[in-house]
């Protein structure tokens, strides 16, 4: 690996220590003494977002509670939030691992940061917020929502940066092309994160807002954003190896899998302190790879994100991402990613798969419709049914869009 694999090790080491002797989730699971080569870490037990819950609220806590400064939490829509700790320490941690975000984007002091993550339990809002602070930036806590004014307050406040999901970032987008005249706005560059999103929808979002677009990565698990961040090159993520060790497994046996080969990413976090983390599985799809970038980092590289484990839904026996849908319908000039997948069924039918997308102005909807169709069923295998609507049709998101329905369990 890139950096100095004695250094992983040795804090590897110290993370095992520290696991063993203050939390007991852990203190049977791992065994005794340290390691003697990073190869042996596929010999260590995999954490998953169940372990969490299963220890909720502080079973996973390395300290005691009176030196956790801060709680974050997950939205915990499916079950029991997961709850994740900070000491002074981990947030000086997590501010610096934010700075670097900024500076692959060249933000410094100077630059006015339209921060429009959501502030509260969710960990975006404040993650952003303290990497401007410690950079220097004029931060403007505007959280999402309130779109109009979101809008003015990038062109009265001279934003040069936002902060945002890439389906925020797209509504906020669509409100400046409705305005009769486009603001004066000096945006030149963005964060998106928190889920997945395409190359298709880089395009649209650095056209509507006339910036440059980084992707960023990172999870409640692990403490928030500031895991990884894309270079100028955006031909993937660089990952702060010297805080989180990463890995790639299979998804089905959790077997470690080469670097340059897609699987399911394993993520543990090297330096926290309050909220510690052995080998957790993101249920993130990508690939690893050690080839030298051109930006000159020394960190290893995750591609993009192209699809979770649990956001995979089969269709006909078939394995369909949302993202798969997505790049396909950005590929077509005229479609745009305001887009839902529904997936049915009938009584002793098969599954129904339904695309509904929406098309820019002045566009031939039953063209688009059938090179749609065309397109998914070269691609995936799957015959789906297009429906193209006109723009504004489909609900819009402050946070996360929600792209798939799936009525078969209703």
């Amino acid at each position: 690996m890139a950096v100095a694999e004695a250094q992983s090790l040795e804090r590897l080491n110290q993370l095992l220590s520290r696991l063993r002797e203050r939390v007991p989730f852990y203190r049977d699971r791992l065994p005794t003494g340290g390691l003697e080569s990073l190869h042996q870490l596929a010999e260590l037990p995999l954490t998953t977002k169940e372990d969490f819950r299963q220890t909720y609220p502080y079973g996973m806590l390395a300290v005691p509670l009176p030196e956790v400064v801060r709680i974050h939490a997950s939205s915990g829509t499916t079950g029991r939030p997961v709850i994740t700790g900070y000491t002074r320490a981990d947030l000086d941690l997590w501010a610096e691992c934010m700075e670097r975000v900024y500076r692959a984007g060249e933000v410094g002091p100077g630059d006015v940061v339209q921060n429009a993550y959501g502030y509260g339990l969710f960990t975006g809002g404040l993650g952003f917020h303290i990497g401007a602070e410690r950079l220097g930036c004029t931060v403007i806590p505007t959280s999402s929502g309130v779109t109009q004014r979101q809008v003015m307050l990038m062109a009265d406040l001279g934003t040069t940066v936002l902060t945002c999901t890439p389906s925020y970032a797209l509504v906020l987008a669509e409100a400046i092309a409705a305005e009769a005249q486009r603001p004066p706005l000096k945006l030149r560059v963005g964060f998106f994160g928190a889920e997945p999103w395409s190359d298709g929808m880089r395009r649209q979002i650095q056209y509507g807002l006339g910036l440059e677009a980084f992707d960023i990565y990172g999870l409640t698990e692990l403490g928030g954003p500031g895991v990884a961040v894309e270079c100028h090159e955006h031909n993937g993520l660089h990952i702060f190896e010297d805080h989180f060790l990463a890995e790639t497994v299979d998804p089905e046996t959790g077997v470690p899998v080469p670097r340059g080969e897609p699987g399911e990413l394993v993520l543990t976090s090297l330096r926290r302190e309050a909220s510690p983390v052995l080998r957790y599985r993101t249920r993130d799809r990508t690939i690893l790879t050690d080839e030298p970038c051109p930006c000159g980092s020394p960190f290893v590289r995750m591609l993009k994100v192209h699809g979770r484990t649990d956001d995979m839904i089969v269709v006909r026996g078939e394995n369909v991402f949302p993202s798969q849908i997505e790049s396909i319908l950005l590929a077509i000039e005229g479609l745009t990613a305001n887009y839902q997948i529904v997936v049915d069924r009938e009584a002793k039918q098969l599954d129904s798969l339904e695309v509904v997308v929406e098309a820019a102005p002045h566009t031939d909807h039953d063209r688009l419709q059938e090179l749609a169709a065309e397109r998914i069923r070269e691609t995936i295998g799957l015959r789906a049914e297009i429906n193209v609507l006109p723009p504004g049709v489909l609900p819009r998101s402050e946070g996360k869009a929600k792209r798939v329905i799936d009525r078969r369990s209703v």
